[in-house]
């Protein structure tokens, strides 16, 4: 059962990168990192564009279900 999570985890994983990479590309994630690199300037702030959550989270869920479908069940 965890290897099939951990699959399904992966697979999740791999489209939050690849949501994330495509909103990084397009127009709206230019427009939000220009935003934020002036919203820092202005007044010293740490913003973070929405794209990088989404690779951030991304690698963490795939790199949690690589974990659970290598690991595999237990047998108690």
């Amino acid at each position: 059962m965890n290897k099939i999570i951990g699959i399904i985890l992966i697979v999740v994983g791999g489209f939050l990168i690849f949501k994330g990479a495509t909103r990084k590309d397009s127009l709206a994630g230019g427009v939000a990192e220009v935003s934020s690199d002036v919203a820092n300037k202005v007044d010293g702030g740490g913003r973070i564009p929405e794209h990088y959550y989404y690779i951030i989270g991304g690698v963490v869920v795939a790199a949690v279900g690589l974990g659970m479908a290598v690991r595999g069940g237990s047998k108690s």
